[in-house]
């Protein structure tokens, strides 16, 4: 893992400090980046998200969809998982604790916007992180590799449909046109884009597909922190008057980690798949992709929206939590394995 990737945590909050504070005292020039727009979807932030999400694509092999049949148990429980559990799930985690709970310690115009936002956030598998977490805790390189390029095959034409079906149900109005011009945005061309540059790079060689994956990760993450600088900027003044919505939209973002990754963890052991199957299924089932649901909720409801926010809590604490996952997979390993 990388300094960036271990510390990710901590930059996430300085971006925070920088943020609120540049928004705070320059407003103007904020401003005016926000409104950038070409049909709702800002043009800074939307280079900003190509930087980040077409290095973690370029990983990606699309080839190694035929190793599914070799893990049919784990990938079985993490699509399970993955597209029934955890986007549902979430909206009634949302409706529990934001519409209910915590609704009068919440802006009541808000209300809709940070269920928005939860949604956008579980409703996309992560995709480059899970590469990370894999490798902590000696996942099955193959099994990995060729769920994330399922899951990413899934979200091409699942994300918008699920997310509109999600939104609809919390009473939520969807603009159809930018749910799918984000769709296209932010998934469909930034795979195929990315595929392409995969390939012109392996005709040079795997070397030098891995040196220019070890080069683009820091831009790629350097490129996510400069959006939640841009974000918070925006959010400064609602969090500076009422900081605790952050720990409160990070208390139902929590709970659905730590849930949906023992829920498929549990599964795996039940049906009798391989700590280093089962280990990875349960991380990539309970770790999301931020990026683009960051992305998402910028395009869907704008910079200052409690959908924005809410998806960059989820970044606040992805790293820790999922950390701390890992930890628990590792040490449970003979429980797991005992007959």
């Amino acid at each position: 893992m990388s300094i960036f990737e271990r510390y990710l945590t901590l930059w996430v909050f300085l971006c925070i400090v920088v943020g609120v504070v540049l928004g705070q005292a320059i407003p103007a020039p904020f401003h005016w980046l926000g409104g950038l727009e070409v049909a709702r979807v800002n043009i800074p932030v939307g280079l900003l998200i190509w930087v980040m999400i077409i290095p973690m694509l370029l990983r990606i092999d699309f080839s190694a969809l035929h190793e599914v049949r070799k893990h049919w148990r784990g990938i079985g429980v993490t699509l399970f998982i993955n597209w029934a559990v955890k986007p549902f799930s979430m909206a009634l985690l949302g409706w529990l604790f934001i519409r209910h709970l915590f609704a009068p310690y919440l802006p009541a115009e808000q209300l809709d916007s940070y269920i928005a936002g939860l949604v956008l956030l579980a409703a996309a598998p992560c995709t480059a992180m899970v590469f990370v977490w894999s490798r902590l805790v000696n996942g099955e390189p193959l099994f990995t590799l060729s769920q994330v390029a399922l899951n990413d095959t899934i979200m091409v034409f699942a994300f918008a449909p699920l997310v509109a079906l999600l939104l609809g149900l919390s009473a939520i109005i969807v603009p159809w046109d930018t749910l799918l011009v984000s769709v296209v945005l932010y998934i469909v061309l930034p795979v195929l884009l990315a595929q392409v540059w995969r390939k012109l790079l392996l005709v040079r060689g795997e070397e030098v597909l891995q040196r220019t994956l070890a080069a683009l990760g820091p831009i790629s993450i350097s490129a996510l922190l400069l959006t939640l600088v841009l974000l918070f900027a925006f959010q400064g003044k609602a969090i500076v008057e009422q900081p605790l919505v952050i720990l409160m939209l990070a208390v139902p973002i929590t709970i659905q980690v730590y849930f949906t990754s023992g829920f498929a963890y549990w599964l795996n052991r039940r049906f009798g798949e391989a700590h280093c199957v089962a280990g990875p299924s349960a991380l990539i089932g309970a770790s999301n992709f931020f990026e683009l649901a960051v992305a998402a909720a910028i395009s869907l409801f704008g910079f200052e929206s409690g959908a924005a926010l809410a998806t960059v809590v989820g970044v606040l604490i992805e790293v820790p939590v999922m950390l701390s996952v890992v930890y628990i997979v590792k040490r449970s390993q003979l429980w797991y394995e005992r007959s």
